[in-house]
């Protein structure tokens, strides 16, 4: 079984994320998707996020790309969760391209195209006009 993780924060949940999810999906069998919590969100990324970590985990587990969620609450931890959860493939959006090379000793890394008219960030901007 190969298995594959990504991460993000999947905010005001749209279909660029489900497209990536299920790219994400198709590039082995089981997916695990790290959701930054909001607090490593808040001190980390400088981001609020609309739905709280609970209500975005309970979205992501609802899609059927999605065998499983685990928080994300800090930049270094993917060391440990390709080793802890047997990971085959580490996949990110292409907006992350070469940030995440030097995981390759221990995992094939891919950057996915993202979505190009859709991104959460168009959503809150778009919202406050």
């Amino acid at each position: 079984m190969k298995r594959v993780i990504t991460y993000g924060t999947f905010d005001l949940l749209h279909y660029g994320h489900i497209n990536l999810l299920r790219r994400a999906k198709q590039q082995g069998d089981y997916l695990v998707v790290a959701l930054s919590t909001d607090e490593f969100n808040l001190k980390s990324k400088d981001k609020v996020c609309y739905f709280s970590y609970d209500k975005r985990k309970a979205l992501l587990e609802s899609i059927r790309y999605v065998d499983l969620v685990i928080p994300e609450e800090n930049w270094e931890q993917k060391t440990i969760d390709i080793n802890l959860y047997h990971i085959d493939k580490f996949v990110m959006g292409d907006d992350w391209a070469g940030k995440f090379d030097f995981l390759q000793d221990q995992c094939e890394v891919i950057y996915l195209e993202r979505t190009p008219e859709i991104s959460t960030t168009k959503i809150k901007k778009d919202m406050k006009r």
